[in-house]
């Protein structure tokens, strides 16, 4: 009889994108940062990708000494893969956003695979009393660029391949995944690649299912079984999209980096939440979530006894 296939889920459990004022439930202090992604790993999420911010009014925090301690208590803890951002936020130099995982040398950490703009501001329409100026400021923001230059990229590549970690690439268009073609030419990254494409943020690709059918069949095209897809929805897309790519093959990430909400009008309390919604589709249609070994293996990461925290 066959096994059932196994489905990665990752969980970005605070991100740079929502702010406190948004949700009291998003994670913003070290200790519930590391309760989020330990949470999220007892209820099924296989990697957990994180990001810091600064304890007093939730700004995103992109020292190597914010992430250090909850990179120790989620260690202690769990076995799930660390995954460290390198977007950090996109008001960020390249070289602020890498230096957390330069620091740690984490198994995973993400990798944004182009330029593009990047707006937030129809944010305040639904969340007109932002409590924090620096939210307001950066959520209203119509004229941010994400900057992720080919020079930029790799620079991260090399800054981080040197100690074993491998990337989550994240894809917010086409042009991203031909821009990893391009380094996977040059020999500047290895397969399996982990492509994570994002469907529904303004300024990349859209959210219907033709977008995501779309990526699918490019990245098919470009990497063959070079690759393993990984599936993020923004918003009210979460669920949706991540239904759609485990009945196609993929992987999926949730986590209140990327939705709030839980159902409609339901903000979620907890990471660990989305985590088991997620779960219910995978097992519905008769799937199982992988452990985080088993994502280990799938990915050809070096270990949790390789990081540097």
């Amino acid at each position: 009889m066959a096994k059932p296939r196994k489905v990665i889920i990752t969980c970005a459990v605070t991100g740079a994108i929502h702010t406190p004022s948004m949700s009291e439930h998003l994670p913003v202090t070290a200790s519930e940062i590391a309760e989020a992604a330990i949470g999220a790993a007892k209820a099924g999420a296989a990697i957990v990708h994180l990001h810091a911010r600064d304890p007093q009014d939730g700004r995103p925090d992109q020292t190597p000494e914010a992430f250090a301690p909850f990179l120790g208590i989620i260690k202690q803890a769990s076995d799930c893969v660390v995954n460290i951002t390198t977007g950090g936020a996109p008001t960020m130099t390249v070289e602020e956003r890498v230096r957390p995982a330069e620091t740690h040398r984490p198994e995973v950490a993400s990798l944004n695979m182009g330029s593009m703009n990047f707006g937030l501001f129809p944010m305040l329409k639904r969340f007109p009393d932002l409590q924090h100026q620096w939210e307001r400021d950066y959520v209203g923001n119509k004229n941010i660029i994400f900057n992720n230059s080919f020079g930029q990229i790799e620079y991260i590549l090399t800054t981080l391949g040197a100690s074993g970690t491998r990337f989550e690439f994240e894809c917010y268009d086409t042009s991203h995944l031909y821009n990893l073609r391009h380094f996977l030419d040059e020999g500047l990254v290895k397969p399996p690649l982990f492509i994570q494409t994002v469907f529904g943020l303004m300024g990349g690709i859209g959210a219907h299912p033709d977008d995501v059918l779309h990526m699918k069949r490019t990245a098919d095209r470009l990497f063959g079984d070079q690759y393993r897809w990984s599936v993020l929805g923004a918003g009210k897309n979460q669920l949706p999209i991540a239904a759609m790519a485990a009945a196609m093959g993929g992987n999926l990430r949730v986590g209140l980096e990327d939705s709030l909400w839980l159902g409609p009008g339901q903000l979620a309390k907890t990471n660990a939440e989305q985590v088991m919604k997620a779960r219910q589709i995978i097992e519905g249609l008769g799937l199982e979530p992988a452990t985080p070994d088993e994502a280990r293996d799938m990915l050809d990461l070096k270990g949790a006894d390789q990081v540097g925290f």
